[in-house]
C-alpha cells in the first residue's frame, strides 16, 4: 500500500488546480473524483493522520463509495446482520429486530461497522494512489480572497502558508470553522446540532464475547439504537451500539441545547446509559480503548448553506449533510455522495476555464437529484415533529409500551382476553384513546407512506 505523500514546509502555492480543506470521507471522495479527471490536487489535513479527529458510531454505508474504490480492500470491521430499535424507560426494554437473510448475502446491504481512524486512512492512501498530494498536520486557517471576492485559496498555520489553487473544496467536517469564518455558512443554533460521545470497549479477558453477546457468527455484526429515559434521560436524541471486528463501539448524541438545559453531563448520560439492565449485559466487563466526542448536525435541509460560490464548493458535515430521523441514522453515505458530486462539478468547471457559483452549479443540482437531499427533505418534518412531541415520545409511550407488554404476556389465573383488554387500555390512556392514536398514526404517516 503506498504510503500518503506528506511534506513538512509546503510550498506549492499556485502548483495545484484544486485544494481539499480535510482528508474525512467527503474530502477523500472529492479528491479521488477530481484526480481521476486528470486534476492536480493537494488534501490538507489536521490531524496528524485521516481520520485522527474524526469520531465515528459508526456504520459506513458503501454503494457509492464502491464507484470509487475496491471496498474489498478496505479495513471493515463487520457488516451490519442486524439492526435493533429499542425504546427504554429507565429499567424496562421493548425492542423491535430484523436479521434478514439477504444481509448475510455479500454486499451485505451496503452496511459496515468501520473504524474511522483506519478506514480514513485507508481511504486517503486511496487519493494518494490515484495522485492527491497529502499534506498532514496542517490547519487552515482562513480563506484567500482576490479583488473580486473570489476565493483563491487558503492560509495555514504553517509558516508562508498560503497556499493558491483556482477551487477549494471545503469538506473540513461538522466543527466548520473556516467556513463559518468565511460567511460561506452561519453558524448553526445549538438546538439543530447535537453533542455525541463514544468509548470503543474491548474485552481482553473475555475470549468470544462478540460472537457470544451479540449471537454472531464469521464477519456479521449488529447495529442497535436506543430511544427514550432510559437511553439520554430528559435529552432530546438516544443511544447506539455497534459491533466490531473485537471490540463495541458504545455512545449516545442528543441536543447540544438539552447538554446545556436539560442534561448537562453527557459523560455522565453515558454511564448511565451503559448501566441499564438492557445494556450493562452486552459491554459487562469491557475495558475503554478509547474516548472521544463530536458534534453532530441536524438542522435538516433547511440548514443546507449555498454548497457554491465564486472558487469554492462545500460538502460533506460542514454542508449539514446528516440525516437522523430515528430511523435512518446516515451520512458517511451522504459525504462520499457529496465529495462524489462536488469533483466531478470541479473538474468540469476547470476544463471549462472558469471557477464561478454558476460554473459548479451541476454539483447541488446533482446533489438536489440523488438520494442527499431527497432523502432529506422527506424526513425534514419529522425532528421538529418529534421535539414538540418529545414528552410522549420518549417518556410516556415508552412507559405505556413497556407496561402494556407486561401485562399482555402476564401468566396468572385470569383469561387472556382481561389482559390483552388492559395492555390495549394502557396505551390508548397515554395516546389519548382512540381518538388520539388516530391523530397520533396521522401526524407520522410519512414516516411510513
Amino acid at each position: 500500500m503506498t504510503e500518503p505523500t506528506e511534506t513538512t514546509d509546503p510550498n506549492y502555492d499556485g502548483a495545484f488546480d484544486a485544494i481539499v480543506v480535510g482528508a474525512g470521507l467527503a474530502g477523500s471522495a472529492a479528491a479521488i473524483t477530481m484526480a481521476r479527471e486528470g486534476l492536480d490536487v493537494i488534501a490538507i489535513e489536521r490531524g496528524s493522520s485521516p481520520g485522527a479527529k474524526n469520531v465515528f458510531g459508526g456504520v459506513l454505508y458503501t454503494p457509492t463509495l464502491r464507484e470509487l474504490v475496491d471496498v474489498d480492500d478496505a479495513p471493515l470491521e463487520r457488516y451490519v446482520a442486524e439492526k435493533r430499535f429499542s425504546m427504554l424507560t429507565p429499567e424496562d426494554e421493548t425492542a423491535v429486530s430484523m436479521r434478514p437473510g439477504a444481509w448475510h448475502e455479500e454486499p451485505h446491504n451496503d452496511s459496515y461497522t468501520v473504524l474511522r481512524g483506519e478506514f480514513d486512512e485507508w481511504l486517503a492512501e486511496q487519493a494518494v494512489e490515484d495522485g492527491t498530494v497529502l499534506v498532514t498536520e496542517t490547519t487552515v486557517t482562513d480563506l484567500l480572497r482576490d479583488e473580486r471576492g473570489t476565493i483563491v485559496g487558503v492560509d495555514t498555520d504553517r509558516p508562508n502558508g498560503e497556499l493558491r489553487a483556482p477551487i477549494v473544496v471545503l469538506a473540513e467536517g461538522a466543527n466548520s470553522l473556516v467556513t463559518e469564518r468565511a460567511d460561506l455558512k452561519e453558524t448553526a443554533d445549538r438546538s439543530d446540532v447535537a453533542v455525541a460521545v463514544k468509548e470503543v470497549l474491548e474485552f481482553p479477558d473475555t475470549e468470544g464475547a462478540i460472537e457470544q453477546r451479540f449471537r454472531l457468527t464469521d464477519e456479521a455484526g449488529v447495529s442497535y439504537h436506543y430511544f427514550g429515559e432510559g437511553a439520554v434521560g430528559d435529552a432530546f436524541g438516544g443511544g447506539f451500539l455497534y459491533t466490531n471486528e473485537d471490540t463495541v463501539s458504545v455512545g449516545i448524541a442528543y441536543r447540544i441545547s438539552d447538554a446545556v438545559d436539560r442534561q448537562p453531563k453527557p459523560e455522565e448520560t453515558l454511564n448511565a446509559f451503559k448501566s441499564h439492565p438492557a445494556v450493562a449485559p452486552l459491554v459487562r466487563n469491557g475495558r475503554t480503548v478509547e474516548y472521544t466526542a463530536k458534534t453532530i448536525p441536524e438542522g435538516g435541509p433547511d440548514a443546507i448553506p449555498d454548497l457554491v460560490h465564486d472558487g469554492a464548493v462545500v460538502v460533506g458535515d460542514a454542508a449539514g449533510l446528516v440525516l437522523n430521523n430515528g430511523v435512518h441514522l446516515e451520512g458517511t453515505n451522504m459525504a462520499i455522495e457529496s465529495g462524489y458530486h462536488a469533483g466531478r462539478a470541479v473538474a468540469e468547471a476547470i476544463e471549462a476555464g472558469r471557477v464561478d457559483a454558476a460554473a459548479l452549479s451541476s454539483y447541488p443540482e446533482h446533489l438536489e437529484g440523488s438520494f442527499v437531499v431527497r432523502n432529506l427533505e422527506r424526513y425534514g418534518w419529522l425532528m421538529e415533529r418529534a421535539i414538540e412531541d418529545r414528552d410522549l415520545l420518549f417518556a410516556d409511550l415508552p412507559r405505556a409500551i413497556a407496561d402494556a407488554g407486561e401485562e399482555y404476556f402476564r401468566i396468572d389465573r385470569d383469561p387472556k382476553a382481561v389482559h390483552a383488554e388492559n395492555a390495549k387500555e394502557r396505551v390508548l390512556e397515554t395516546v389519548g384513546g382512540w381518538t388520539g392514536a388516530a391523530k397520533l398514526a396521522w401526524r407520522y404517516r410519512k414516516v411510513v407512506s
